[in-house]
């Protein structure tokens, strides 16, 4: 259709702008429920392997997805109905811990003294009278307002995860039906190519998910052993920190590993020994994780260069957040696999 009138054009395209302002105002209201179909779909396709595992030793599909469902929640629930009262107990004496050293005398000169040892050469006093004049200026309305929204996160969190538990069962459950709905919309020419590559791109996601949480888990198990035998503080605590960091790709490990060893250094809890020894532990980790562990466990993955990896994490943390950490790069390793089999191939015949 042409337009030879200047105020027909100008109406045409105020229109084409204000479609396109809704469409983007559309996307940011619903964003929080493409999230949760994003995570959903993400740990549906993780817990596919584990499906079609059982589906290759004559079990139905329902009957593969109800028993990996039922194992997934029951191994969840184990461990909180494990963990949990021992971290409670734990927290509780992490907190009369500082209690009794805040409300203990001379407990600022402890702190000083702990702070001259460490860092001979600290100007401890300076250091100690801003960390005071800081104090005094925070706005605790502010604060109390921030623990109050902090409580309502929780609760809005915690509703979101069971939204995304629902959504994650569904998908499970019906993965062969929507694969087959999206390979009937490609034509019929195409379709065996695409089938293909859509295949090794769900399996690689799925092998990802399932080596991400393997590698999560020894270090979990790992950290609550080694941290209960040198007499670390609050060793349940610190090992679902481990096993929580580690489900991040990259730095998540380091991250744990340092929070860690910074918790055994906390006066009247820990030992500068102890935190020494759980650094050179993690030290020796990092590398036979690196070296030994990833490799075995996320050899059925797709490779990803180093360079690769650390890009596509800091493009997933700044869009998504933590979830576009943890998916950036299973879609990096997808990328890959279209860049290599589809543009190369193509590339070459010209």
């Amino acid at each position: 259709m042409r337009v030879n009138n200047p105020f027909g054009i100008a109406f045409v395209a105020t229109l084409g702008v204000g479609l396109g302002i809704v469409l983007l105002q559309s996307v940011g209201t619903l964003s929080t429920i493409l999230l949760y179909v994003g995570t959903a779909l993400f740990l549906s396709l993780g817990l596919d392997p584990v499906v079609s595992f059982l589906e290759r030793r004559r079990l139905p599909r329902w009957a593969a997805v109800l028993l990996t469902i039922i194992a997934l929640l029951g191994v969840f629930a184990g461990i909180v109905l494990m963990i949990l009262p021992i971290i409670i107990d734990q927290v509780s004496q992490l907190i009369t811990q500082v209690e009794r050293l805040v409300t203990r005398q001379g407990w600022e000169n402890d702190i000083k003294d702990w702070l001259q040892g460490v860092f001979p050469n600290l100007e401890v006093d300076q250091v100690w009278d801003a960390v005071n004049s800081w104090l005094l200026a925070l706005d605790w309305g502010s604060i109390t307002q921030g623990v109050l929204s902090a409580g309502v996160a929780v609760i809005s969190g915690l509703a979101g995860a069971f939204i995304v538990l629902i959504l994650t069962i569904y998908f499970t459950a019906s993965t062969p039906s929507l694969k087959a709905a999206v390979y009937r919309l490609v034509p019929a020419s195409k379709r065996h190519r695409f089938v293909d590559l859509a295949e090794q791109i769900t399996d690689s996601v799925g092998y990802y998910v399932i080596g991400q949480v393997s590698l999560a888990t020894v270090n979990g198990i790992l950290s609550a052993i080694f941290l209960s035998i040198i007499g670390a503080p609050f060793p349940a605590v610190l090992a679902c920190v481990a096993f929580f960091f580690s489900l991040i790709p990259l730095v998540g490990t380091l991250t744990g590993s340092t929070l860690i060893v910074l918790t055994c250094l906390i006066p009247g809890l820990g030992a500068p020994i102890t935190a020494l020894i759980a650094a050179i532990y993690y030290l020796v980790y990092m590398q036979i994780e690196a070296y030994v562990l990833a490799p075995r466990i996320m050899g059925r993955a797709v490779a990803v260069p180093g360079a690769v990896v650390v890009i596509a994490a800091l493009a997933g943390g700044a869009l998504l957040g933590l979830l576009g950490a943890l998916i950036a790069i299973p879609v990096a390793a997808s990328v890959l696999i279209i860049y290599r089999q589809v543009i190369i191939p193509r590339q070459n015949e010209r």
